[in-house]
């Protein structure tokens, strides 16, 4: 009769695969009569695995939001750096300046043609698209 123990139960050691051998023989006899290889596992309790895998999940969905958040930030970077605003975004400002340009309806003495006279109201809304036009070239 025999007991084996293992004495250093420490987190470290969970998963560590041990053999013990063992060999059975009379007393009196050095010949052995047989003898078997066991292989144990240190495991862990169901508690601490539970504790442990709940760890492992926060700690991967933190990285996967982290891992994510820097890849969008690297993305709008990448496209700030590697082109400016688009030819349509330009367009569309310079439209918006010869709008506000062009003379208000009921202006008497103007050398542009009354067809060209803008409301106030479509002025207010130039100068609105115009903002967003310049936040966006700005990226704001």
């Amino acid at each position: 009769y025999s007991v084996v123990r293992h004495r250093d139960v420490r987190a470290c050691h969970y998963g560590v695969i041990d053999k013990f051998r063992l060999q059975i023989s009379e007393q009196s006899q050095r010949k052995a009569l047989g003898r078997k290889e066991v292989i144990a596992t240190l495991l862990s309790s169901a508690k601490e695995q539970q504790q442990k895998e709940e760890e492992e999940k926060r700690l991967k969905e933190h990285l996967t939001e982290s891992v994510f958040f820097d890849q969008t930030s690297f993305q709008s970077e990448a496209r700030s750096a590697s082109s400016g605003p688009s030819s349509l975004t330009v367009f569309l400002g310079i439209m918006c300046i010869v709008a506000l340009m062009l003379p208000t309806l009921g202006e008497a003495e103007s050398i542009v043609p009354v067809s060209l006279h803008l409301s106030v109201n479509q002025k207010l809304v130039a100068a609105y698209v115009l903002g967003l036009v310049t936040m966006v070239i700005l990226r704001i």
